[in-house]
């Protein structure tokens, strides 16, 4: 449906990457694209307001995530579920850039493979392959904090959230609805 599909990036510190995503991915399927949507580090278990939203499976949004166990603050240090982890997201990284190459959907948004990449839990040249490969009128969008400047350099659209104040520095946990 799109005549030119163009690289963004939404990234930074701030709170709305994700949610920014979505709301791109509600925009285009309103619009008659189909989308799909891949979440790294968000389990498939994790019951996410989002996908609760999307099963009704009334739009062309299609969502899908990694079931593999991550914990964001104690499996970094495991070596096994990195390795699994790494070993996952190459595996979906190349099913997503024949999918693009071919134009299965016309918008991909992975969420938080910025994050995966900041943290080597992604390979850039499997992200580039994407870039580099899919079809012209596919659009590409890329959520998560700590984006280096070589992959600011492949996209067309950047986006820095920046946090100015946010209620986790009070304490205030993350809120089912709002933050996840």
């Amino acid at each position: 449906m799109l005549e030119k599909g163009v690289v963004q990036i939404y990234t930074g510190n701030g709170k709305g990457k994700t949610t920014a995503a979505f709301g791109l991915a509600l925009r285009a399927a309103g619009q008659g694209n189909k989308v799909l949507i891949y979440q790294f580090l968000k389990p498939a278990s994790l019951e996410t307001g989002e996908r609760i939203a999307l099963q009704a499976d009334a739009l062309a949004i299609r969502i899908e995530a990694l079931d593999i166990p991550w914990d964001m603050s104690k499996s970094r240090e495991d070596e096994t579920a990195v390795g699994e982890m790494r070993k996952a997201i190459a595996e979906v990284l190349a099913r997503i850039a024949e999918m693009a190459q071919n134009r299965l959907h016309d918008v991909y948004i992975l969420d938080e493979i910025v994050f995966c990449l900041s943290k080597g839990l992604a390979d850039l040249k499997d992200v580039r392959k994407i870039i580099e490969q899919k079809y012209p009128s596919v659009e590409v969008v890329l959520t998560g904090r700590g984006a280096t400047n070589e992959l600011l350099e492949m996209a067309d659209l950047v986006t820095e959230m920046k946090c100015i104040k946010h209620p986790f520095d009070t304490g205030l946990p993350s809120r089912r609805g709002i933050e996840f």
